[in-house]
Parts: C-alpha cells; sequence; structure tokens
C-alpha cells in the first residue's frame, strides 16, 4: 500500500491505451416514425415510440397535472423533440410544420402564462421592472397549481 502512495499516478484512474470505454448503441430512427401525444411524450421521454426504451422494462405510466405551466412545459418538451428529430431528416415537411406550430404555440403560451403568473426566468422582460425575484418561482407546485 505505502508503495502506491508515493507513486505520482495514484488514485488517477487512468485506462490501457485501447481500452473501450463503454460500447453504446443509439437506434436508429426511421423517416416519418410514429409519434405519441406531446402529453404522453413528455412522461415517457420522447416523442417516439421507436425510441421508448425503458431503463429495466421500468415504464412512466403516470401523468401530469393539468396546469398552465405543466402545458408549457408539454409545448418545449415537443419543440426539443421535433428539433432533435430534424436534426437527422431535415427534409420532413409534415415535421417541420409541427415543429413551427409548437414553436408559435409556444411563444404564446409562454407570453400568456408569464402575463398570469409572472416570469418563467431572468430573460423575460416584466412591465414596472426587474420582477423574476418576486413570488411564486414556476416551480412552486403548489403555487401555481391553480391561476
Amino acid at each position: 500500500m505505502d508503495k502506491n502512495k508515493n507513486d505520482k499516478s495514484y488514485g488517477e484512474g487512468r485506462l490501457p491505451a485501447m481500452a473501450p470505454l463503454a460500447n453504446p448503441y443509439v437506434p436508429f430512427q426511421l423517416d416519418n416514425p410514429p409519434m405519441y401525444e406531446a402529453q404522453n411524450g413528455i412522461v415517457r421521454g420522447t416523442l417516439f415510440p421507436g425510441l421508448d426504451l425503458p431503463f429495466m422494462g421500468m415504464v412512466n405510466k403516470n401523468d401530469l397535472p393539468v396546469t398552465p405551466l405543466t402545458e408549457l412545459q408539454t409545448m418545449a418538451f415537443a419543440v426539443h423533440e421535433l428539433a432533435l428529430y430534424l436534426d437527422t431528416h431535415r427534409d420532413d415537411q409534415e415535421v417541420l410544420e409541427m415543429y413551427r406550430t409548437y414553436q408559435r404555440l409556444y411563444k404564446e403560451g409562454r407570453k400568456k402564462y408569464e402575463k398570469m403568473c409572472g416570469p418563467l426566468n431572468h430573460m423575460s422582460s416584466a412591465e414596472g421592472g426587474y420582477r423574476w425575484l418576486d413570488d411564486p418561482w414556476p416551480w412552486e407546485y403548489a403555487k401555481n397549481r391553480e391561476v
């Protein structure tokens, strides 16, 4: 043991030169794949059933409560999921239109939410000055249940 403490490489955790750290697998996504509704996709972690690979067979079957904040989160999730799909399927016009629709709905929903509940983050503009620190905070579930 004492010999290892004097060794300068002790505790550095180096691998041999050609040792693989991991063997990743990413499933290929087909063109025009079936999709979950956004409300189901956000709970499953993907809009695409073909990419829905539950860890150790555990499936989240819960539903999110329907609140203005969860509706906004669902739209943001859909925008990001569709953008990732379009990164590899840029010619899919149907999904591009769906992406643009969700973008528009998210912008409208965010504006409406911030008017009712206050800013979502520090970058939100608010009349009357910097209102980011005013209560309730977006993640305070109990205060954001009912609007």
